[in-house]
């Protein structure tokens, strides 16, 4: 490929062109000397730089609106945790390093915990680090790393975007994003879309190439180097998509439009956007700061805060997808080679049942409390048989309608027999990429091998769609993947029934459904399915759409 011209994995659509700005890159790893002359002096300085931190940073929240909110409201958060701050502290006294080490290694433990298992809570150890280098920044008394402030159009060329630096752009100034790291379930690639910016993330050897103007093609994934006398290209803006709030195609074929959601924030930032219901309620934000499992009171009041905005509308709620690593004291999980492929997901509750029944009584509860018409569903199955013991432990607890997660190959592949055992399943395209791939989805050096286009994860995802017609239940989708208002129209030719997405991707996903009939949906998938490609099926659907 010639230096002038790299590909990626595009995650937002339009095109740019403009001057480049480099974000810089971390300080890097802090030195372990000198001693500290006065380690509890020293220690001392690890909360106020930290309070500093997340002081910057709620001023930053406030100041947003949104998922942007969310997330410096929640990097801030992990700035102030007190278990971060005293971890670092001790590690001042206990082995006599300097504050700015102490930090880089107890955050390092953080980060280490939360990538070993994998999934939702992998996706926050790019948060962790971004804490570590602001809070090391600080007790330096130099600037952060991040993006720089800008004077003029620019697109911006990074290793990789923090979220709290993603969450704090200036749509108005940023042309493009373009970084070698990252993958399409970023949280780069979710706010770009959110904020209109075109992207591309995951371009191997772009911190190599020296360019002062790129062209980016958000719809393609290619980055050009671009003449800097050339002039610059803003992309267009669409504005708020057009959608009456009713999830259907142009002829009338049903598709309900569905939110994401982890917390009663995400889920009023959903509800407003105009999603139908919930199709993935994650519960691990009970958990997660929990020093012991919480009571079965203290979980149906926590569900039932996210569930109040949906009264008398679908939830999916998804019991606990913890594992083997993850912050979670009160399971005393086992070391693991590879917890990613461990005990995790529905894989706990067969050693500790006690604790699905529990999270179970605790959601019916809150169903009851709120209004929601609240369905189940289990992560990590892999089998029939699993499926069949989690619906009976469902229905045992008083819950209607029991669901499982298509996350694994096996799953796929078994899905007749799982939809005999289950209600409905839902696809999380994040993870089955992965597996199927055997491609970390943090890393950006695979990140085309998890663009939710390749033709053999579309491929896995029509069996499913195919067992679904075959039994009369609905299938949905609640990966990144649901939030391509293009992909969208494939899922849908591919036999989905609803699909599941963060709040700001809502009404493009709707509109976009709106604007075609199911025959060009079908039509759409079947020529995504017969392309080489990531880049083809994506070329082909859009050619069969229109």
């Amino acid at each position: 490929m010639s230096a002038t011209k790299l590909s990626g994995v595009p995650v937002s659509p339009g095109r740019a062109r403009g001057p480049v700005v480099r974000v810089a890159e971390p300080l890097g790893e802090p030195a372990g000397t000198p001693e500290p002359a006065d380690p509890q002096a020293e220690a001392a300085r690890v909360g106020p730089a930290a309070q500093a931190v997340a002081a910057r940073l709620e001023s930053l929240a406030t100041a947003a609106t949104g998922e942007a909110a969310d997330i410096l409201t929640t990097t801030a958060m992990m700035a102030a945790d007190p278990a971060l701050v005293s971890e670092a502290e001790r590690l001042v006294v206990a082995e006599n390093l300097p504050a700015t080490r102490a930090v880089y290694e107890a955050a390092g433990g953080f980060a280490k915990t939360l990538a070993a298992a994998g999934g939702y809570l992998a996706e926050r150890v790019r948060d962790i680090e971004d804490v570590r280098d602001r809070v090391i920044a600080e007790l330096l008394g130099v600037a952060p790393p991040g993006v720089p402030d800008l004077s003029s159009p620019s697109v911006l060329l990074a290793r990789d975007l923090a979220p709290a630096d993603t969450a704090g752009l200036d749509a108005g100034r940023v042309l493009a994003l373009v970084t070698e790291e990252g993958g399409p379930t970023s949280h780069t690639a979710i706010l770009a879309r959110a904020l209109g910016i075109p992207a591309v993330v995951g371009v191997r050897g772009l911190l190599a190439v020296e360019a002062e103007a790129l062209d980016v093609d958000g719809d393609t994934g290619v980055v050009e180097v671009a003449d800097p006398r050339a002039p610059v290209v803003v992309a267009s803006k669409t504005g708020p998509a057009e959608w009456d709030g009713s999830g259907r195609t142009a002829d009338g074929h049903p598709v309900k439009v569905l939110g994401n959601v982890g917390s009663p924030s995400d889920a009023r930032a959903a509800r407003d956007a105009g999603a139908e219901g919930v199709g993935l309620f994650r519960t691990e934000f009970c958990y997660l700061d929990a020093p012991a499992e919480p009571t079965v009171a203290e979980q149906r009041a926590a569900y039932a805060a996210v569930l109040r905005p949906f009264a008398g509308k679908p939830v999916i709620v998804r019991t606990l997808d913890a594992g083997a690593d993850k912050p979670l004291a009160f399971l005393a999980p086992e070391a693991e080679p590879n917890p990613a492929l461990g005990v995790r997901g529905v894989r706990v509750a067969f050693d500790r049942p006690g604790v699905l029944d529990r999270q179970l009584e605790a959601i019916a509860g809150a169903a009851a409390d709120s209004g929601a018409d609240v369905s189940v569903m289990a992560p990590m199955v892999a089998t029939a048989a699993e499926a069949a013991w989690f619906a009976e432990r469902v229905r045992a607890a008083g819950i209607g309608r029991a669901g499982v997660m298509i996350e694994v190959p096996a799953a796929a592949l078994a899905a007749r027999e799982i939809f005999d055992a289950v209600d409905f399943v839902s696809i999380g395209t994040n993870d089955l990429a992965q597996y199927t791939f055997a491609a970390d989805r943090q890393l950006g050096a695979v990140a085309a091998l998890n663009d939710p286009w390749q033709p053999t994860l579309l491929r896995l995802i029509a069996m499913v769609g195919e067992a679904a017609r075959a039994t009369g239940k609905p299938v949905g989708v609640c990966g990144e993947a649901a939030a391509d208002p293009l992909l969208a129209r494939v899922l849908t030719g591919l036999g989905v029934t609803s699909l599941s997405m963060n709040a700001a991707a809502i009404r493009a996903v709707g509109a976009s459904l709106a604007a075609v009939t199911r025959p060009q949906c079908e039509a759409a998938a079947r020529d995504a399915l017969a392309a080489a490609d990531a880049a083809a099926a994506r070329a082909a659907a859009s050619a069969a759409t229109g």
